[in-house]
């Protein structure tokens, strides 16, 4: 991953700016630009994870209007966290107590509810980063759905493919091959199949366990 161009202080004095810009996120309009900030801090300062973490589970302890505009802007940066971070041991467990006994037991028909399980799903499958979502990836992420894909083929049309945060090369290439084994009658064909990312300035084949998501947000 490229190295982020911003500079840092103190990690006591990025926690702060971290614990202002929550506090702000329930009144931003556009809060989209703010929690990609949050994530990226997190990736470069992998100690703020955590802190992070427990702040959004505070913020979404008892809030003033349970299942409200700005309670939900902190249930979606929550998404975005658990589908790029993994916290440490002791706060996964304080967070799935939260998601479970807090949340889905309380609250188990609510907008909430459902953000809890799909965080509770996520972190069964988050292994970290290379970037941070992208700005389209995290406005997904706020509606819980999938991203679409789009694979060009040579000799055939673009396949679109539907992928989560989660997604690897190696699962998208093995869904494209099929396609095209059936689109061009190659089933008889020895030939192998490769995924290349292709930008102005290079080509390179992408590695098979690579994360398709880190590759969108490079081309973002």
């Amino acid at each position: 991953a490229a190295p982020s161009p911003r500079s840092y202080t103190t990690l006591r004095e990025e926690a702060v700016k971290l614990f202002n810009s929550l506090q702000q996120l329930e009144l931003e309009r556009d809060p989209v630009p703010l929690m990609q900030g949050v994530l990226q801090t997190c990736l470069d300062l992998p100690p703020l994870v955590d802190e992070i973490y427990c702040q959004l589970v505070k913020q979404t302890t008892e809030p003033p209007a349970p299942g409200g505009q700005g309670d939900l802007q902190y249930w979606q940066l929550l998404t975005c966290m658990s589908c790029t971070f993994l916290p440490s041991p002791p706060v996964l467990r304080f967070l799935r107590f939260h998601l479970d006994r807090r949340v889905l037991s309380r609250f188990p028909a609510s907008e909430m509810a459902k953000y809890a399980c799909f965080i509770r799903e996520a972190l069964g499958k988050t292994k970290g980063r290379e970037c941070v979502p992208s700005l389209e990836e995290i406005l997904v992420l706020m509606r819980r759905q999938e991203m679409i894909c789009t694979v060009h083929c040579p000799g055939a049309p673009a396949c679109s493919v539907a992928i989560s945060s989660h997604t690897t090369a190696e699962e998208v290439r093995g869904r494209v091959a099929r396609e095209l084994v059936s689109r061009l009658g190659l089933s008889q064909s020895p030939n192998l199949f490769a995924l290349y990312e292709q930008s102005r300035r290079r080509e390179q084949p992408v590695g098979s366990t690579t994360l398709l998501a880190d590759v969108l947000t490079r081309f973002e």
